[in-house]
């Protein structure tokens, strides 16, 4: 597997990583728990080094599940964790951001990975009501006691990023992008030039649609959060198909799958950024493994810009509740 820097700091990582949400929340029941844990240890033995968790996802399962994983390759591995959302009570509500708070749900993160530092730190949401300041200053407290290697801030707007930047160190950024979701590239990727910071899509197959394995008639479980999303209606799903065609006429060319050129067009863009597809089957992890060695040629690049000029993607992103909670 390849290795990446994330921006002008010192933390390589694999050009692919694993985003482990999947396994325990998000897309439907929780997978089988020995089974994440094989997978998640498949990939360290295919190359990846990099793998993405969260406080809220379970809620603490998630965290759980990767440290258990990952407890006996930890100096092998990167593990970035995210803090900021209200679990006093185990339920995902609202955020907080408050510095002792912050430093508190870090202790519990630690126990729950199995680690004494967490490599890289992100706020999971812009808190509106503390001040970022007091958010890098209070990351900045827990890198000086060692308890925390790399800061990183999740969906963040470019004014809160450089004002983060100020007081600490800002090492990535974390926000979705794929093909069908093009905004950082004018919000963030001038400030993210400017200040020497990585980028880390998540959901880099636009939440599965991108894999072309899901259509217009696609049934979700009852708990995929898919269903409340705009862009999922059968209608857009129906319009968005045509990224999918645009990809697969790639593929077809490069012996890939519609999948694979995705991630391999997102590792075109930039050479500090690295996406992080999630999935909970084993072959699906070799898939997107094998992406990082589809070489995308400049005619290849722009067969898929001309065409991707040309689609207009069906669909809000997120619902209005959580479309709220971004770009702040």
């Amino acid at each position: 597997m390849q290795k990446r820097k994330l921006g002008n700091s010192n933390l390589e990582v694999s050009a692919i990583g694993l985003g482990c949400m999947s396994m325990s929340s998000g897309y439907g029941p929780p997978a089988d728990k020995h089974e994440m844990i094989s997978l998640i240890r498949t990939a360290v033995e295919r190359g990846v080094t990099f793998f993405d968790t969260a406080q809220v996802y379970g809620p603490f399962t998630n965290e759980e599940l990767v440290g258990e994983a990952l407890s006996p390759v930890r100096e092998q591995v990167v593990i970035a964790t995210k803090f900021g959302f209200d679990l006093g009570t185990g339920q995902s509500g609202g955020l907080d951001s408050r510095p002792e708070t912050i430093k508190q749900s870090v202790e519990r993160s630690l126990e729950r990975l199995k680690v004494d530092t967490i490599d890289l730190l992100y706020q999971h949401r812009v808190d509106p009501n503390v001040p970022i300041e007091d958010v890098a200053g209070a990351v900045k407290e827990l890198i000086r006691e060692g308890k925390v290697r790399h800061f990183g801030l999740s969906e963040a707007g470019a004014k809160t990023i450089h004002r983060a930047h100020a007081v600490q160190p800002v090492t990535a950024v974390q926000s979705e992008y794929s093909l069908w979701w093009r905004e950082p590239e004018t919000k963030l990727f001038p400030t993210l030039e400017e200040l020497g910071i990585g980028f880390v899509p998540f959901s880099p197959l636009g939440k599965g649609f991108l894999t072309g394995k899901i259509d217009e008639n696609t049934a979700f479980d009852s708990s995929d959060f898919r269903n409340s999303i705009p862009r999922f209606d059968p209608e857009a799903r129906k319009a968005n198909r045509a990224f999918v065609e645009l990809l697969a006429g790639v593929a077809g060319r490069k012996n890939a799958t519609p999948a694979q050129i995705a991630l391999a067009w997102l590792l075109a863009q930039r050479p500090s950024i690295v996406p992080i597809p999630g999935t909970t089957k084993p072959a699906r992890l070799e898939e997107n493994i094998a992406a990082a060695n589809v070489e995308l040629m400049p005619e290849d690049l722009g067969e898929i810009e001309t065409g991707a000029a040309q689609i207009s993607p069906r669909g809000a992103r997120y619902p209005e509740s959580a479309e709220r909670m971004v770009d702040r």
